[in-house]
């Protein structure tokens, strides 16, 4: 969902026009919140339900201070609104940091427990879905890292296209396996009836 979002604000950045405000959401969404979001389903998958549960609230709590930091921040006015601009152009420093944190933590939790649970589990579906979560996960900061230092938005959206397919993969694979019906039990031989035998009289 939060993809969809940053997805949607990026198409209407490239369609309409790069504003302010488009800019504000598409920051939030794509560059703050998702990964943290995303690595909060990785701790509930490798820990117990409430180490997940004290996850979600720090990163709830996270997710509504970095709402307000990112809608109430000064921006500087967007030069070339046919191009993505990049979080420098826009923000001061406590945005940005906040992006830097929230990827680069959230990536760090969720590449660490895909290579974890891979070398735990060593073969089967189980292993290569994490192995794909895994590249997903790097192919998502590689665009990131692209717009940040290159600026192309064609590029950065293809890559971050790129990512959150494989991302999903990897997803839906470990899902799949997950849910894969166990083989039917052999069906239980009755028992055979007890064979009667003539009994001879004793002489």
């Amino acid at each position: 969902m939060l993809f969809a979002a940053g997805a949607l604000c990026l198409w209407l950045g490239a369609s309409a026009g790069w504003t302010v405000p488009v800019f504000r959401a598409f920051y939030l969404f794509g560059a703050v919140v998702n990964v943290p979001v995303l690595a909060l389903g990785t701790v509930y998958l490798l820990g117990t339900r409430r180490a997940g549960d004290r996850a979600a609230l720090v990163v709830g709590a996270f997710v509504f201070f970095a709402a307000g930091v990112i809608v109430s921040a000064p921006a500087h006015p967007i030069t070339d609104p046919s191009q993505l601009p990049q979080g420098s152009d826009v923000f001061e420093a406590l945005p940005r940091i906040l992006a830097a944190v929230a990827s680069g933590g959230g990536a760090l939790v969720v590449l660490g427990g895909a290579v974890w649970s891979a070398v735990r589990l060593r073969h089967g579906t189980r292993m290569w879905a994490n192995v794909v979560i895994a590249a997903g996960t790097l192919v998502l900061g590689a665009s990131g890292l692209l717009n940040s230092v290159l600026g192309e938005m064609e590029a950065f959206a293809v890559t971050l296209a790129i990512g959150v397919s494989v991302l999903y993969a990897g997803f839906l694979l470990a899902v799949t396996r997950a849910r894969r019906p166990a083989p039917p039990a052999a069906p239980a031989v009755a028992p055979s009836p007890p064979s009667l035998v003539e009994s001879r009289p004793r002489s």
